[in-house]
């Protein structure tokens, strides 16, 4: 029977090529997005993980009440202790003390005098140690546009955005005006090594590195740090892990009566990010489902037109003693090879298109100007296990669903008139 009905499908092509060419155009539109939605999920996540919010984050419960404000004054005191005990305790994570900071970037002239200025956001990371593994997390040697990655004790880098408004170039002195975590003014000079591009505009704007060990110096933070930022050593973030060792962290040293005791929190805990990932999977779904909706009823109309055109075929069927429910179920399995076929075709086409946006990207920087959501300004897609079957979803579901709907007209049908039908 599947071979009979398989040389119906190839030998005509009027009651095949519409549902087929529908079904490839469907899955190929739903494999793109999905791929799409993915990407922005993965990049999303990345870009926060690596810049703000790492897997899991310990700040002071009083910092973290405040974190969008950068509060140091109430910055976790007796760092390296605790880093200790987290190294023993969880041995399989990466953890990274930073110091997020905010202040003025001064540029003098020959004679020392003001001659640019501009407010920065700056990120102090552990930059000079050679094992450590910021320079690969922050991709460091590729976002270098000019100079050189830091190496010495008092040189920074800067955005090359900011590096060109300022009129600044590798090798100049630039003075960093702050505040203590006590509320003191701090000022000090230091060396431009190089300007940086990372492709996320919140931080290609006015940002710029430097090593932990000097702006704990400048800001009066001896042993403290603002953040300090779990990694998993493959990167890939896995929320119930996280969760569990965030709970289990808490209940083991955060105190709810101490401000200033440790507290952990998941990147999902952090600026909202938990509910912009809940609306990437709500988004996936919906779209897999609109397109099972609409397919379905494009291929249920083309079932109706076809039920028309077939009507004397499904009559000699019936009139020669071939029951309803016979006819019926090969309507259905005919329609489920040309959704099989149609998905297997519209998923190769998406993959494609998908490895395309996946290597090339789309450029946004235009509409992420003002943008301090941290994403990349290139969107990619990203072909992830699921974009091989996801298509086939929507492409078997909505042609089964379509012939079922426009078959039931066969137990419609009178046995006892197909006489007269002939006859007309």
């Amino acid at each position: 029977m599947i071979r009979f009905i398989l040389k119906g499908i190839i030998r005509d092509r009027s009651r095949s090529l519409f549902p087929f060419l529908t079904v490839t155009a469907g899955v190929m539109l739903t494999v793109v997005t999905f791929c799409w939605v993915q990407g922005t999920k993965t990049d999303l996540i990345r870009a926060n993980a690596n810049f703000s919010a790492g897997h899991v984050k310990i700040m002071s419960r009083a910092y973290a009440g405040e974190a969008d404000q950068i509060p140091n004054d109430l910055a976790y005191t007796g760092v390296e202790n605790l880093l200790e005990q987290l190294v023993r305790r969880y041995h399989g994570m990466i953890w990274l003390p930073r110091i997020r900071f905010g202040g003025l970037l001064d540029i003098p002239d020959s004679l020392g005098e003001t001659r640019s200025q501009s407010p920065v956001f700056g990120l102090a990371i552990d930059l000079l140690r050679p094992e450590s593994p910021e320079r690969e997390l922050l991709n460091l040697e590729k976002a270098l546009v000019r100079g050189k990655i830091p190496g010495n004790p008092g040189e920074i880098l800067i955005s090359d955005t900011l590096a060109r408004l300022l009129v600044v170039k590798p090798g100049d002195v630039a003075t960093i005006i702050g505040s203590t975590m006590f509320g003191a003014m701090a000022t000090a000079n230091f060396t431009v090594s190089g300007t940086i591009r990372f492709g996320v505009s919140a931080m290609d704007r006015s940002a710029i590195i430097a090593d932990l060990t000097d702006i704990q110096y400048l800001l009066d933070m001896s042993d403290t740090v603002g953040e300090i930022l779990g990694f998993y050593p493959d990167e890939i973030y896995r929320q119930e892990d996280a969760a569990a060792i965030a709970h289990e962290f808490n209940q083991t040293y955060s105190d709810p009566g101490n401000q200033f005791s440790p507290v952990m929190q998941t990147l999902r805990d952090q600026a909202g990010l938990g509910q912009t990932l809940d609306l990437t999977a709500y988004v996936s779904t919906a779209l897999v489902l609109i397109f099972i909706v609409v397919m379905s009823i494009v291929l249920w109309n083309a079932g109706l037109m076809g039920s028309l055109r077939r009507y004397g075929e499904m009559g000699i069927r019936l009139a020669i003693g071939e029951n309803k429910g016979h006819v019926y179920r090969t309507l259905v399995l005919e329609s489920a090879m040309i959704g099989a076929f149609g998905s297997f075709t519209g998923t190769f086409l998406g993959l494609v298109i998908a490895y395309y946006l996946q290597s090339v990207g789309i450029d946004i920087s235009s509409m992420m100007k003002n943008a301090s959501m941290m994403i990349s300004d290139v969107l990619r897609a990203k072909i992830t296990p699921a974009s091989y079957y996801v298509g086939f979803i929507p492409g078997l579901a909505a042609t089964i669903l379509g012939t079922s709907l426009s078959g039931i007209g066969i137990y419609r049908r009178q046995t006892s008139q197909l006489a007269k039908e002939f006859e007309g």
